[in-house]
């Protein structure tokens, strides 16, 4: 390897990282990396609870209460979803200025392009998967998007 793809490969690793990728193969030629993740290890938990039992004069402390995960946007059950295929960028037209892909209203044949996701500096062009009238794109510009994140809502 080349002292320059050591700075790609560290960028790399950390990319996995971010993102909580457990293996990760590559197979390149005369190149090959097979880089593989320990889950991190869960917190010893103590059982500090049991030993405060017998103190009475300690007022007991209110429950931890979680809060609440934001809400996805609603989406209707008819409409089909455009899913994300990767871990990445969500950018809605090809370059900054240009037109956006689709937009809301817009008919899109399956195999059109909808919008692009910058994954490790490469741009994958996203397709429709199905034909039918763009109602609304999920995400915004430049958002991180996940796998299997709904990126458009599609009326067949």
């Amino acid at each position: 390897m080349k002292p320059e793809d050591f700075d790609d490969l560290k960028q790399l690793v950390e990319f996995l990282k971010q993102n909580q990728v457990a293996e990760f193969d590559l197979d390149r030629g005369n190149v090959k990396i097979r880089l593989k993740f320990e889950p991190p290890a869960a917190p010893a938990v103590t059982p500090v609870l049991a030993a405060l039992a017998p103190i009475a004069s300690v007022p007991a402390a209110a429950p931890y209460v979680a809060p609440a995960a934001p809400a996805s946007p609603a989406v209707d059950d008819s409409l089909h979803l455009i899913k994300s295929l990767m871990v990445g960028t969500f950018y809605s037209s090809p370059s900054p200025g240009a037109a956006p892909f689709v937009s809301p209203g817009d008919r899109v044949q399956k195999g059109q392009v909808v919008c692009v996701i910058e994954a490790m500096k490469l741009m994958n062009e996203i397709e429709a998967d199905a034909d039918g009238e763009i109602v609304k794109c999920l995400v915004t510009n430049g958002q991180p998007i996940e796998f299997g994140q709904p990126l458009f809502s599609l009326r067949t």
